[in-house]
């Protein structure tokens, strides 16, 4: 049992020189903000005051708990093979020896009361914990595990039939044998610690090809052997309530599980391939995807502008960008920001990723005729403040967004367009009037996301002149003004990038532009109008800025922007 000493960690840390009386009131007041039950020890971890190895020394001596180091003791196999893989991946745990009917485990938090207890039922032996960091935990858990399955599926793998000639009685068993519940439950686990948005699982020829999408892009991860595809698919098809006896065509589907102590919703997409069925896992998780309007990333500027527009009494306001580039998550946090309970909001959405408090949300079905435009006529006689469009696609939603913006709503929406100033020709393109458009449109901005780089291991360094002058840096100012990129670390999986944010264009209309959508004036005139008049940065602009105060990385901006001539 361990002997919680009196001391407070903090006392400890201040104690030891590890942070200063000022930071560990900074990062109290983090814990009471944020209010997401984190530990104040991983706080201080999060904000760069202290590191993980000068975490564990102050929490051994608050614990009377010992230091265990993973590379040099291993786990036992016999040890792992006690506790299930998804008991230990939950919990943040690894199984590390069997000493007569004790089990001594290391543990990220031997505070955890509830685990240990739930470990001392499930194995009926007395529980030892030992202290490691977070990240070695992770990194040892998935290979040990991911190991031992390995070499279970070489036995099983002489079971299994030819995948074309399983009916639907064998796909039922297979998805309900431990091996298969244990591969898609590991997969599924790693995806949501990895910070994954969605899991692809696609077969070809010869293999099964797992990959996660973090940061907004893929990563390929062990996969299980191509002979479990139709198992594992068929598994994914019963949690989220599809027919598994239907190979032929598409399917959607949901399912709703615990992991890390916090509930996750997955979405789920199915087609049928020349291989096989491809499936794609979307991971809703709304205590990391939920973000205030302070955390966008917007520039002080340019954020004062965007609040100002939400405040706005009527009006449409459009958030425009390329699939998967945050637009969802932008209108949540304005729509978060501006609601009260003098307010009724409703939203159309296709489909409702996320359930916000105090908002009417309807989901789009248009297999029973509810669509974009059924929803939104539906909407304006339920007597909204404001209303929030999932996506304007056609003439008919534009044109029931418009007057309900005229009649005193206040509208958000999106639309797929490259810049701010390109979705006023979307609209009226879609055929919508320019007067219209004119009388209703108060702002647009355009995003798109870059990855941060990892606060854990970013490091200054130099970049090519040529590469510089292409994002408009002058070579010359970087010599006292150095860049940083993340050289890679554990805590970035040797990415160098860790998280996820928003470059901005942001479009306010005014009078001049007003007259401007009248004459169907260019895009490119409109924006060439924004820059030198209003003082708009283009999202390039943005991602520069961003650079320069280390941030992202050049190549990062340049992957999502398009490249600008500087030189005018």
């Amino acid at each position: 049992m361990l002997k919680l000493r009196r001391t407070l960690l903090g006392s400890i840390l201040i104690e030891q020189g590890q942070i200063s009386t000022d930071q560990l009131e900074t990062a109290l007041s983090e814990q009471r903000r944020t209010e997401q039950g984190k530990r104040i020890g991983e706080i201080l971890v999060d904000m760069r005051y202290l590191t993980e190895p000068n975490l564990l020394n102050a929490l051994s001596r608050q614990l009377d708990c010992p230091i265990v180091d993973l590379v040099q003791e291993p786990p036992d196999p016999a040890a792992l093979a006690i506790v299930p893989s998804e008991f230990a991946l939950r919990h943040h745990l690894i199984p590390l020896r069997q000493n007569d009917d004790q089990l001594v485990v290391a543990m990220s938090d031997p505070l955890d009361i509830h685990a240990i207890d739930d470990l001392r039922l499930l194995t009926g032996l007395d529980i030892a914990p030992m202290l490691a960091t977070p990240s070695d935990i992770r990194r040892l858990g998935e290979q040990s595990y991911m190991s031992r399955m390995m070499a279970d599926v070489q036995e099983a793998e002489r079971a299994i039939d030819d995948d074309e000639s399983l009916d639907v009685a064998d796909l039922q068993k297979m998805a309900k044998e431990e091996l298969v519940i244990q591969m898609v439950n590991l997969i599924i686990n790693q995806a949501i610690q990895d910070r994954a948005s969605d899991i692809h699982v696609e077969p070809f020829d010869k293999e099964l090809r797992v990959r996660y999408r973090v940061d907004g892009v893929l990563h390929e991860v062990n996969p299980p052997p191509k002979r479990f595809h139709n198992a594992v698919i068929s598994r994914i098809k019963i949690l989220s309530d599809m027919n598994i006896a239907e190979r032929r065509l598409p399917q959607d589907g949901r399912m709703r599980i615990r992991a890390a102590g916090r509930q996750i919703d997955l979405r789920i997409s199915t087609i049928p391939t020349v291989y096989g069925e491809s499936c794609v896992m979307r991971i809703l998780d709304k205590q990391t995807a939920m973000l205030g309007l302070t955390e966008l990333g917007m520039e002080p500027g340019m954020f004062v502008r965007f609040k100002r527009l939400i405040q706005e009494p009527h009006g449409i306001i459009l958030v425009t960008g390329p699939t998967g580039s945050g637009k969802t998550t932008t209108l949540y946090a304005g729509l978060s920001e501006i609601y009260s309970i003098e307010k009724k909001i409703i939203t159309v959405e296709d489909p409702v990723e996320y359930q916000l408090n105090g908002i009417n949300q309807i989901q789009v079905q248009p297999s029973i005729g509810l669509t974009f435009a059924g929803g939104l006529r539906s909407i304006v006689r339920q007597d909204p403040d404001i209303i929030m469009v999932g996506e304007i696609r056609d003439h008919e939603t534009v044109e029931i967004s418009v007057q309900a913006a005229l009649t005193g709503h206040l509208v958000f929406s999106t639309l797929h367009t490259n810049d701010a100033a390109g979705a006023i020709s979307r609209l009226l393109d879609m055929g919508a009037e320019p007067f219209l458009v004119a009388s209703s449109l108060i702002g647009v901005a355009a995003q798109r996301l870059v990855r941060q780089n990892c606060k854990f291991c970013k490091e200054p360094y130099e970049e090519k002149p040529e590469v510089l002058r292409e994002i408009g840096i002058d070579p010359g100012y970087v010599k006292e003004h150095p860049l940083f990129r993340g050289k890679g670390c554990p805590e970035c999986r040797g990415l160098g990038y860790r998280g996820r944010s928003g470059i901005y264009e942001m479009l306010t209309i005014d009078e001049s532009i007003r007259r401007m959508i009248i004459s169907r004036e260019s895009a490119t005139t409109i924006r060439q109008y924004a820059q030198k008049t209003q003082g708009m940065l283009t999202m390039l602009q943005d991602g520069r800025e961003k650079v320069l105060h280390g941030h992202t990385t050049i190549a990062e901006v340049l992957r999502v922007c398009q490249r600008e001539d500087f030189d005018a």
